[in-house]
């Protein structure tokens, strides 16, 4: 009879316990928790603002539900520096408990979290060049995953294009001196002098420079171009000063000196600028006209590379999600999706990750035109399937020492 009992007793236990939500369906109720850097001060405010307004419209067009999950959205201001990057993400992953972070915007401050991190295993999707070689290459983290190329990647096809296309033989430069700008200018440098250019002088004008006419002044103008490597506004105040010291040589501009985000504010200055990105407002394709669209009836300005980032950023993310059915919690599964994600839809075109967690994808060659009275990136040159490592073997370039204000060296400098 007891025996009896116990086995009663047992089975209504089992009954009961398989009656209730299991541990992983409460999971699935929990919202998932998105953190984001963004910057809202200084030289990179203009940046971040395009960041948020990317994030903003990807969330707002699927009703902040990707796979079955509600999606919280936790804005973080770094300000802009390494310091206040650090300190946000620790409040991101300590505090609020994300599952997983979207930024930062600039490079110094991706290099200041990563150990981080690897430490806190809570997966980085980067969605703006904010990657340094080093960080992709010998430092390899598996949970930082970037949406967009280098600093470099897109530079290496300006170079050569430079070189080839325009006819270009000597180059003088001219970038922010930090982070971002030496490796964009690193890689035009590099790619530039393979093709049998030179490089015969480099001016590096700090962030936040408050005038940029002694270092016009001192550009040299026996040049068939200028490299322009800006970050946020600084590539507006650089071309106006350009065009009123009567400067001649072409402008050879990263992707953030005549972005969409700034060239609204520009004039004549921006005419004529060759540029290459990722991106470009005037790409043709259905999913970019329905982007450009969007941004545009939404913020009322025309989407530029960090705007199209963090969309594209938030396409990773859900390819993600719904390759393992919204699990989150699952943080090796998630961070296997998240590498195994292939971008055929979304503005920016068809993106692939490669092995070093880095994007395969097309570049964008530009030149600043002007139509029904708009300045616009009209792309004149298309590079498909465009890596990390260039026209360079794998191997030799992660050998090198990488990417800096100092490499590779000047030989030709006057």
């Amino acid at each position: 009879m007891i025996r009896t009992r116990r086995l009663l007793l047992a089975c209504l236990c089992l009954a009961f316990e398989a009656a209730l939500p299991s541990r992983a369906a409460y999971a699935q109720d929990e919202p998932i928790r998105l953190g984001f850097l963004t910057v809202r001060t200084g030289a990179l405010a203009a940046g971040g603002r395009q960041m948020e307004e990317g994030i903003q419209l990807f969330l707002k067009e699927r009703n902040n539900i990707i796979a079955g999950r509600k999606v919280e959205l936790i804005i973080a201001d770094t300000g802009g520096n390494p310091a206040g990057a650090k300190n946000k993400t620790q409040e991101l992953v300590e505090r609020n408990k994300v599952h997983v972070i979207i930024g930062p915007l600039a490079t110094f401050e991706a290099l200041a979290i990563d150990d981080y991190i690897l430490q806190a295993k809570v997966p980085l999707i980067t969605p703006t060049s904010a990657a340094q070689n080093d960080l992709a290459q010998q430092r390899r983290n598996d949970y930082v995953i970037h949406a967009v190329g280098t600093a470099a990647q897109p530079t290496h096809v300006l170079g050569q294009y430079a070189a080839k296309k325009l006819g270009m033989k000597r180059v003088a430069m001219i970038a922010d001196d930090f982070t971002y700008g030496h490796e964009g200018a690193a890689g035009f440098h590099r790619a530039f002098e393979d093709n049998g250019g030179r490089i015969v002088q480099k001016l590096w004008p700090p962030l936040n420079v408050s005038d940029y006419g002694s270092y016009v002044g001192q550009l040299k103008t026996n040049v068939d171009g200028v490299y322009a490597g800006f970050a946020g506004t600084n590539g507006l105040r650089f071309l106006k000063q350009y065009k009123e010291y009567q400067m001649k040589a072409t402008v050879l501009g990263n992707p953030t000196c005549v972005d969409e985000g700034i060239l609204k504010n520009m004039g004549d200055e921006a005419l004529g600028v060759y540029s290459a990105s990722w991106y470009s407002a005037g790409i043709d394709s259905p999913d970019n006209k329905r982007f450009v669209q969007a941004i545009q009836a939404e913020y009322k300005v025309t989407p530029g590379f960090y705007t199209a980032g963090t969309y594209t950023a938030g396409l990773f993310l859900e390819d993600a999600l719904k390759a393992i059915k919204g699990r989150i919690e699952d943080k090796a599964g998630f961070v296997r999706a998240l590498h195994a994600a292939r971008l055929t839809h979304g503005p920016m075109g068809p993106i692939r990750i490669d092995e070093y967690g880095k994007p395969v994808l097309n570049m964008y060659i530009r030149k600043v035109e002007r139509k029904d009275g708009q300045l616009i990136n009209a792309i004149v040159d298309t590079f498909p399937d465009v890596s990390q490592f260039w026209t360079y073997d794998p191997k030799q370039f992660l050998a090198a020492p990488t990417y800096s204000r100092d490499v590779p060296p000047a030989k030709y400098l006057e």
